[in-house]
Formats: structure tokens, C-alpha cells, sequence
């Protein structure tokens, strides 16, 4: 029997507890502060109409209840609570493995001052599933699969045995990389989203837009030559770093593209990505971006601040990062 604490209630924790729990000789716990919203039975239904359902354990906002004889204790959060719930947990954790469902906004750095150097730890470079709610507690859609996931672990005796157990609890080939730097630094939502963002509103004037603009399928080459560019400075600070050649392509390599055009026909195709609308807010004039979304407030403090603080002490320039940045954090400040 495999044990398993879900922390979080965001979309990832609804489809995670949602197939994790359907796997035999699996428990799954969440914990919550709402646990009077959530039903034993969660359905989540993937874009084939496959239905993932099971009964979850136990479903608690008290540490004892659910923490206890973990095997595997996952954080399903946002960057801004990592370091809060790592705290809260710390006592319950016993042996079990901590991990997070992603990396890149701090994870495996928190968890080393929190938890010890000594902690058992593991992370994903990538979020397995792109998910959305339907109905808290109850069920979730899961709109996308990777074709295969790679993750960390720390202080795990066997980890071969491990990165074994999380392919068959994922159903999804996994990759086990050399270093936590692998998976804590990405070109994914840090620099995806927020050089996406930059194109779309960086020289806003406040002129509302005529519809809510979809993130990916409206995709532009402006914004493919922002995340070319950006992406290049990151690529340099790897370079600098602990980390295997290759364990983290480029963003080019990654959507098998060579420039900027194709790029933006490759994001702009995606099936998965087709109904993903920008972060805005409808208005009575028209659709204004919606600076209070974890668009803003995760990927630029908790994502590309990371990243962009790492290059400062490794000495590599990263301008156009920092452009970024400093936009994105001004922006949200102001808003």
C-alpha cells in the first residue's frame, strides 16, 4: 500500500488526488482548509471522456489525521505558500518523501532550510496534467498529458525504486535528472508566461480589448521573439550550473521549432492549449488584463525573480530577464 498526502486545492490537487486514488493499493489524504467541501468520490474526466474515480482516505485541514505514515507527501501549491505549508508540515512528515507537483518556484531551496539537508525530497521539472476545476471538491477536467515527466529526488536510498513508483502512479514515463537545479529551473510558466505577458501588455495604454484573448492560440512573433531571447540568457546561466547538458532544452528544441515564426505556429497549434484564455477581467467598456492573477503574482516573484536572482550570483548578464522582471514586478505593485 502506497500512502499519499495531497497539500492544496487548486486544479493539479483535484486531477492528482483524482488518478492517484484510482491506482490499486493506493491511499490518498488531502489536506485542506476546506474540507467540508470536498466529497469522498472525486471524478476527474480526461478530453477522451476516460473517467478517473476512487474514493479518497481521508480529507482533513488537521495534520494528524492525514500526514501521518505518509509515503509520499505531494504539495499541490502555488510558490507564495510553499515555505508557509513546508513549515506547518515539518512535524508530521516522519519519512515520508515531500515533494512538489512544481519546482520552479522555489521548492527544493525552501525545502533545504525547512525540512534539512538531509530531508527526502523530489520535485517535477513540469506539471504532469494541464488541469481545470469543474467542481471543487467534487471533479476536474484533465485536458492534456506529457508523453513523459522528469523529475529530482534527494536523500532517497533507492531512487531507481522511486522513479519506478511515480511512473506507475502517473501512468507516464519518467526521466530521473542529475541535480534539483534540473527541475527548479525551467523555461516553462517563468519565462513562458511572462515574456507571453510582456508582448501582450507591457506598453498597455489602458484601452480595453474588444474579447478576452486567448494565451496560446492567439499566440504572436512578437512574443516568440521575447521568449527566444529570453530564453538564450537562460540558456547561458545553465551553463554555469551543476546541471546535465540537455536535461533542460531549449525552449526552440522543446517545441521542435527553429525560429520565431515557428514557433508561434507550434504554441498557436497545441490541442491542449487551444481554450486557455489570457488573464483578464471583463469591464463594461471591454476585457483589461487582470494584474491580480497567479499569471502575475506566481511567475514573475516566485519563477522568474528565482532565476533572475541565480544569474546575479553566478555573474551572467541576463538583460532582457531582468526587463522582464522588473516590468512584471513594478506592474503588480501598481495594480
Amino acid at each position: 500500500m502506497t500512502r499519499i498526502c495531497i497539500c492544496g486545492g487548486g486544479s493539479l490537487a483535484h486531477v492528482c488526488a483524482g488518478v492517484l486514488s484510482s491506482q490499486p493499493e493506493t491511499e490518498v489524504n488531502i489536506y485542506t482548509r476546506k474540507p467540508e467541501l470536498w466529497s469522498h468520490h472525486l471524478t476527474v474526466t480526461d478530453l477522451d471522456g476516460k473517467v478517473y474515480g476512487a474514493n479518497l482516505h481521508t480529507v482533513s485541514n488537521r495534520r494528524d489525521e492525514v500526514l501521518n505514515d505518509c509515503d509520499i507527501v505531494l504539495l499541490c501549491l502555488p510558490g507564495f505558500a510553499i515555505e508557509s505549508m513546508l513549515t506547518d508540515i515539518k512535524p508530521y512528515v516522519g519519512k515520508a518523501v515531500v515533494g512538489s507537483i512544481v519546482s520552479s518556484t522555489g521548492f527544493f531551496f525552501a525545502a533545504h532550510r525547512i525540512l534539512g539537508e538531509d530531508a527526502r525530497l523530489f520535485g517535477f521539472q513540469r506539471v504532469p496534467y494541464i488541469a481545470r476545476t469543474k467542481e471543487y471538491g467534487h471533479s476536474a477536467n484533465l485536458l492534456g498529458y506529457k508523453p513523459q515527466l522528469a523529475i529530482a529526488i534527494e536523500n532517497v536510498t533507492d531512487s531507481e525504486a522511486f522513479r519506478l513508483l511515480v511512473e506507475h502512479l502517473w501512468m507516464t514515463p519518467v526521466k530521473l535528472l542529475g541535480s534539483h537545479y534540473e527541475v527548479s529551473l525551467t523555461n516553462s510558466n517563468p519565462i513562458l508566461h511572462t515574456g507571453r505577458l510582456y508582448s501582450m501588455w507591457h506598453d498597455w495604454n489602458g484601452e480595453p480589448s474588444d474579447h478576452n484573448i486567448l494565451f496560446y492560440k492567439e499566440w504572436t512573433d512578437d512574443a516568440s521573439r521575447m521568449l527566444i531571447d529570453m530564453d538564450a540568457e537562460f540558456m547561458r546561466l545553465l551553463d554555469t550550473l551543476p546541471v546535465t547538458p540537455g536535461a533542460i532544452p531549449s525552449l526552440l528544441e522543446y517545441y521542435e521549432s527553429h525560429d520565431a515564426q515557428s514557433l508561434t505556429r507550434k504554441i498557436s497549434s497545441i490541442p491542449a492549449f487551444q481554450g486557455i484564455a489570457a488573464p483578464m477581467i471583463e469591464t463594461a467598456d471591454g476585457w483589461i488584463p487582470d494584474f491580480k492573477s497567479r499569471y502575475f503574482t506566481e511567475d514573475f516573484p516566485y519563477g522568474l525573480r528565482l532565476i533572475v536572482e541565480l544569474a546575479e550570483r553566478q555573474n551572467v548578464d541576463v538583460p532582457c530577464l531582468k526587463r522582464v522582471l522588473e516590468w512584471g514586478l513594478k506592474i503588480t505593485q501598481t495594480k
